[in-house]
């Protein structure tokens, strides 16, 4: 080969890289990242110090245990108030089914990377374990066009969800979309009912919808007092109240984030390390 078609098939090769190698699909927990695809570990989380979510607790877990057994299971959207533990819970009911012997993983897709969902789906389809793709946060902008593909990986299309993933996903919205979204459509659009249908037909496709209000204030308490328990931090009942009504006076609210803000912050006061 003269050097002219060599340095030419050189430089093709620079252009067309070795494809990359699967993602390590071995751990438990993990969090699906780009360029280049990989999967990093993720946290967990002990559903003992869930409170307050009962009745969501046990049936994502009802849900959660039909997957892993391989029986039909449902979509999960998680709605409502911002920090009642959407997240948390879908990663303590995935730990407590794996604590029960099920071979389950979790898969984190963070919401930027939805376009990569094809990509990702290739990965774990065919494989022997099963998976639950989750994704926390997740909403929709007027301009954003992801949902459609979304859509289609949910219910739909030629390939659609593999049989060994279930989809779970968290937002504060119960549509996924803005309101104002939904409203513009209704006065611009051609045939504006069409096109709403169009937006909202994304939450459709989760067979189970899960809610999330408001804490009480007892409920507000008591999460405080499981985390002290968990982590060995002891007040006296009348100064532990007076503080964390304090605490979620100066937060404007109460919900298990302030909780576990509050908590960490008392077990900074008692020299406790909290993981």
């Amino acid at each position: 080969m003269s050097d002219p078609l060599l340095r030419i098939a050189e430089a093709l090769e620079r252009l067309a890289p070795a494809p990359l190698a699967t993602p390590d699909l071995s751990g438990e927990a993990c969090v699906w990242h780009t360029v280049p695809d990989r999967l990093e570990p993720g946290a967990r989380v002990d559903i003992g110090l869930l409170i307050g979510v009962d009745r969501s607790r046990d049936t994502l877990l009802t849900n959660t245990r039909h997957f892993a057994a391989g029986l039909p299971a449902n979509n999960a959207l998680l709605w409502g108030a911002r920090g009642m533990g959407k997240s948390s819970l879908v990663k303590a009911v995935h730990a407590q089914v794996r604590a029960e012997g099920f071979d389950l993983k979790i898969v984190e897709l963070n919401r930027e990377d939805l376009p990569s969902v094809g990509r990702l789906l290739g990965h774990l389809r065919g494989t022997d374990a099963r998976f639950i793709l989750f994704c926390d946060d997740l909403s929709f902008a007027q301009d954003d066009q992801h949902y459609k593909s979304l859509k289609a990986v949910l219910d739909g299309g030629i390939e659609g969800r593999p049989e060994n993933v279930v989809f779970y996903a968290t937002s504060n919205r119960r549509h996924l979309m803005p309101r104002e979204m939904i409203d513009n459509e209704r006065q611009a659009g051609i045939n504006p009912g069409e096109a709403v249908e169009e937006k909202v037909s994304l939450s459709d496709r989760f067979g189970l919808w899960l809610g999330f209000h408001p804490c009480t204030q007892d409920d507000y308490l008591a999460m405080i007092r499981g985390y002290m328990a968990a982590h060995g931090v002891t007040l006296p009942e009348d100064q532990l109240w007076s503080q964390a009504i304090e605490w979620q006076a100066t937060r404007g609210g109460r919900s298990g984030r302030v909780a576990w803000q509050f908590f960490c912050d008392l077990a900074a006061r008692h020299g406790v390390r909290v993981s």
